[in-house]
């Protein structure tokens, strides 16, 4: 076990796992923030303790915003991308590839990943998002594939 947590693959795994987790962690507050500067509230509670004290009020501040949709899917793009890269990448690292491989996945990941959450929060003109989507999904595909490849036993 030793020699796994001191490996140079695991180590990379463990650094770019941590900074695309933190991007993920950090769309929650950006939602609350964005739902704050709005006054754009999804529960009644949270109307009322942001000023909405009658009813009228609370309905007011009870809508969808598209600011704040645009994080909410943002952030939904990244617990659909991030898990699964998060499980397969620790199964790739565990198969003992190459160094350079494996930074080349994780590297690729995770930049794919920054650059689909400022593509789609600016937003950029398509295809930009689609094609760093299209970039992560297919690195966390590559590494399915070669963590199947090193399981055959034929």
């Amino acid at each position: 076990m030793s020699e796994l947590i001191n490996s140079e693959v695991f180590l990379a795994y463990s650094t770019y796992s941590t900074i695309v987790l933190l991007k993920m962690l950090l769309m929650g507050p950006l939602t609350g923030y964005f739902r704050m500067t709005r006054k754009v509230f999804a529960n009644p509670e949270d109307a009322r303790a942001h000023g909405a004290k009658d009813e009228d009020a609370r309905k007011k501040y009870m809508r969808t915003d598209p600011d704040v949709e645009r994080v909410r899917r943002c952030h939904q793009n990244d617990l659909e991308n991030i898990i699964p890269f998060i499980g397969i990448g620790l199964l790739f690292a565990l198969t003992g590839p190459d160094l350079s491989t494996a930074l080349l996945h994780f590297r690729i990941f995770a930049g794919a990943r920054i650059f689909h959450s400022i593509a789609y929060l600016l937003p950029l003109p398509q295809p930009s998002r689609g094609l760093s989507w299209m970039v992560g999904v297919g690195v966390t595909f590559s590494m399915a594939y070669r963590v199947l490849k090193a399981g055959m036993h034929l």
